[in-house]
């Protein structure tokens, strides 16, 4: 029986967020707005963010807590939190090129694991990781995620790399290889900040 999940998604909603990318603050939070849609697809969803950006991803049926500003890893904790005891996943909220069906499969795949993870394209980082329990999370985002998470005990899942679940937009190369499968307002902000 799939477990009823609650995506946790953190977003830095700064003007400072996506500073390696190069683009804009319209463009990040555009890629985070098209990552929580597809979210909302598969499960409720609980972004992580500040003031300034939380009443769009309301408007898209999110619930939204204020980020404690303190880094990833206490907003990741904070939106576990929230979440309550159930089973929980924590996604990235800078993956444009997701696709539900690619959520959707991997939540179904991760309901067979107590904990589970997905790495980045690069298998370096971590994308996506699930608890069946939120309380059995360890989330350890950040440079070396993946091997930390898997020290943690998280299944990997195996999961396609042309996946939008494997592609998080950190650089201009990151975002001009999904550039053809992006979201609808990725697509518009990438095209008015040429």
């Amino acid at each position: 029986m799939q477990p009823e999940w609650t995506i946790v998604i953190p977003v830095k909603g700064t003007a400072g967020a996506k500073s390696r990318l190069f683009g804009t603050p319209e463009l990040a939070l555009a890629i985070a707005l098209d990552t929580v849609e597809v979210a909302l697809t598969a499960a409720p969803v609980i972004v992580v963010t500040s003031p300034q950006s939380a009443a769009a991803f309301e408007q898209l049926g999110a619930v939204v807590i204020a980020d404690p500003t303190s880094g990833l890893a206490d907003a990741v904790r904070a939106g576990i939190s929230a979440a309550g005891s159930g089973a929980v996943a924590v996604m990235l909220g800078d993956l444009p090129a997701l696709r539900p069906d690619e959520l959707a499969d991997s939540l179904a795949a991760a309901a067979l694991h107590r904990l589970t993870m997905v790495a980045d394209v690069e298998n370096e980082g971590t994308t996506l990781i699930t608890a069946l329990r939120a309380e059995d999370h360890v989330p350890a985002f950040g440079a070396g995620s993946r091997a930390a998470h898997r020290a943690s005990g998280y299944t990997e899942l195996a999961v396609s790399l042309d996946s939008g679940l494997r592609r998080d937009v950190d650089t201009p190369a990151h975002l001009s290889a999904v550039a053809s499968r992006v979201g609808p307002r990725t697509a518009l902000a990438m095209l008015s900040s040429r």
